[in-house]
């Protein structure tokens, strides 16, 4: 089954996403999520100049192969384009092979080990009526599991805080309220203030009113967006530990894993890391030592299903599940993706799920289904996942940028 053709798509669908579209002989087709938040372009490019040319005439069966020759042909290895790329063909391989086989994909990665994916929905709000309105609102849809994010009193817009019309944070498409962040359109990021201090007296308080109000039974999670040094971090998890979270995710950033020791040596609050790496080795130490409980990495952006499923049976020797990441510039490419392989593996632990819009939705037709709590993938051969171009063509590409943050002296900070 040789590579005929391969196309890369860029839409914006009510936010960026970039898609790889592979064809074989007969006319098969598979799809690959490419999508960098804030970076589609620069996947887009690397795909259609350096690795689109090497695929024609190749095998499609050839995964593993495929994947190992796209990431030491390189030579410069890892990083987020790179990975992302890598990414978008190994899932659209998968993908077509599922197809040849006749099978949904899961079926392919060892068939099912659960019925669908427990996923975790977004809750957020400037205060606590806010707040309580949109744990309300997401318990009512059916998630049996809820991020919880807030305002900052003495601050304006906070990062994954739903913003409106009138709001400092902006507004989604049409000033509809959303309960993530996304990327804002425009040529350059918005830069929003930050005040570490005032955020670590005031979320304690929030978790102990959400527990009062909605009992303990819910799994509640949050999100440092890598706000924290060290001994923050430390303080933070510990004073989270009476209202029993499901985990504390990105307490410090990434890049000094070493670091997550002093954490893990003050607090047994769980954490959540690593939706910014993009291989098993950004892993090595945090699995060896056990300083994570969950793995944040996406499918778009480790490599795809290969590179994943690689870390995840990593994670599993240590008793580390996933968490795998979810948001709205994953598409449903991806997000289908992951749902495949949640249900196949042994050590699935949460999914992230955040709605796509509903012009999204026309772009991308896909069979996942949310009910109970949980996602399912589709039954039919391959990803179940459909792209229309003639609708993709009426959403253009258009420049967004996730926001960057300043402490209240004018400085950079990390998030």
């Amino acid at each position: 089954m040789k590579i005929t053709g391969a196309e890369v798509l860029v839409s914006s669908p009510g936010r960026n996403f970039v898609t790889l579209r592979i064809t074989v002989e007969d006319g098969t087709t598979g799809l690959g999520d490419a999508t960098l938040n804030g970076r589609e372009l620069a996947v887009a490019a690397y795909l259609s100049e350096h690795v689109v040319p090497l695929l024609i005439g190749r095998d499609a069966h050839a995964i593993e192969d495929t994947w190992q020759y796209l990431y030491r042909g390189a030579y410069w290895r890892r990083g987020p384009v790179t990975m992302t790329a890598i990414a978008a063909v190994d899932t659209a391989l998968w993908d077509l092979k599922a197809k040849s086989a006749g099978l949904p994909l899961y079926q392919l990665l060892g068939g099912r080990s659960r019925e669908g994916c427990l996923v975790y929905g977004h809750a957020s709000g400037a205060g606590l009526p806010e707040l309580f309105d949109s744990i309300a609102e997401h318990l009512e849809q059916g998630y049996r599991a809820i991020r919880i994010q807030t305002g900052v009193p003495g601050l304006g817009a906070v990062y994954g805080v739903a913003g409106g019309a009138a709001s400092a944070g902006g507004a989604g498409a049409g000033g509809i309220r959303y309960d993530y962040e996304p990327a804002k359109r425009g040529p350059l990021p918005s830069e929003e203030a930050w005040d570490t201090r005032a955020y670590l007296r005031h979320i304690p308080g929030v978790f102990e009113a959400v527990r009062n109000e909605f009992g303990p039974e819910l799994p509640l999670l949050h999100d440092a967006h890598h706000r924290l040094t060290p001994i923050q971090a430390a303080k933070l998890g510990k004073s989270l530990e009476p209202y029993d979270l499901f985990w504390l995710e990105d307490v410090t950033p990434a890049e000094n894993q070493a670091v997550l020791r002093r954490v893990r040596e003050h607090t047994t609050t769980p954490l959540a890391i690593g939706e910014v790496f993009n291989t098993i080795w950004d892993y090595r130490e945090l699995f060896e030592e056990q300083l994570i409980d969950y793995v944040r990495s996406p499918i778009t952006h480790a490599g795809g299903i290969t590179g994943l499923r690689r870390i995840l049976d990593y994670a599993s020797v240590y008793q580390i599940k996933s968490g795998v990441h979810g948001p709205t510039d994953v598409s449903p490419v991806g997000l289908a993706a992951a749902i495949h392989l949640g249900v196949a593996i042994p050590n699935f632990g949460i999914q992230e799920y955040m709605r796509h819009s509903a012009a999204t939705g026309d772009v991308f037709r896909s069979e996942i289904r949310f009910a109970g709590g949980m996602l399912a993938p589709g039954t039919s051969p391959g990803l179940g996942v459909e792209y229309d171009d003639v609708v993709a063509a009426a959403h253009p590409y258009e420049a967004a940028y996730l926001p960057v943050n300043r402490l209240l002296d004018g400085s950079m900070h990390d998030w």
